[in-house]
């Protein structure tokens, strides 16, 4: 029996194969949502079978922001309840996880392996990943670029809680001659500032775990960790956890 997870999300879709004994993952896939997340999940079903998997072998679990529409899942299980399985596979069963999405930012807490209690930034994109995207796109840069950037400047204060108006505000530093990686760190630090703003909402534990596409970014994790004071751990398989949380719970 195969144990698969698919992770359905705004910006990009995960899976993930995991065998057996439920102790160690097979396979796993990261692919761009795109517009539809059905023709997305269809896409990850037609991987499954290139590695040889039958549908009657498997047991599925579908997350994620587009979680309903994938049409071969034997059951739906939210993000939260998913990436804080995940999270604990892949680091500890008592801390703080942050996940910062393409489209809200999720802090989970976890006690014991189980959540206790979670908030969602879900009412705006500034503070997730479409937030960094637009402003490298305004920049002209990758968002690898965007952090290598930031690292070389100054930390300068976008005011703008908003992401248009954020926009409209580095135009206007540009328009001033502002530097690419002076605006780059002001962009990152302005991220950094609204999840750090969200986890203390909260009383939490100084275990922190850094899950989502900013997973692979050692920048945001050192300023995430300065700003909270505290060690902020990842993974290399940070990003599937929701994908691997699914997985285990199938």
């Amino acid at each position: 029996m195969y144990y698969i997870g698919v992770d359905i999300g705004s910006t990009a879709s995960k899976a993930v194969i995991i065998n057996d004994s439920k102790d160690k993952i097979l396979h796993k896939k990261v692919m761009s949502s795109g517009w539809n997340s059905k023709e997305t999940s269809l896409e990850i079903l037609s991987w499954i079978e290139s590695l040889g998997i039958d549908r009657k072998d498997a047991s599925i679990i579908a997350t994620g922001y587009g979680r309903v529409s994938v049409p071969y899942a034997d059951k739906v299980i939210t993000e939260i309840t998913c990436h804080a399985k995940g999270a604990c596979f892949l680091y500890e069963n008592n801390m703080t996880i942050i996940d910062i999405g393409g489209q809200d930012t999720k802090i989970i807490f976890v006690e014991n392996g189980f959540v206790k209690d979670f908030i969602m930034n879900d009412k705006c994109s500034a503070g997730t990943g479409k937030f960094l995207e637009i402003m490298a796109n305004r920049l002209a840069l990758g968002l690898e670029e965007m952090f290598d950037f930031a690292r070389q400047g100054t930390k300068i204060n976008i005011s703008s809680t908003c992401t248009v108006f954020a926009e409209s505000e580095i135009i206007s530093l540009m328009g001033k001659g502002t530097s690419k990686p002076d605006i780059a760190a002001g962009v990152v630090n302005s991220i950094a500032s609204k999840v750090v703003a969200l986890v203390n909402r909260k009383p939490h534990s100084k275990h922190y775990f850094l899950t989502g596409g900013f997973c692979a970014s050692p920048y945001m994790v050192e300023e995430l960790a300065r700003r909270l004071d505290a060690d902020v751990n990842t993974h290399e398989n940070a990003r599937f956890a929701g994908a691997i949380g699914a997985a285990l719970l199938a």
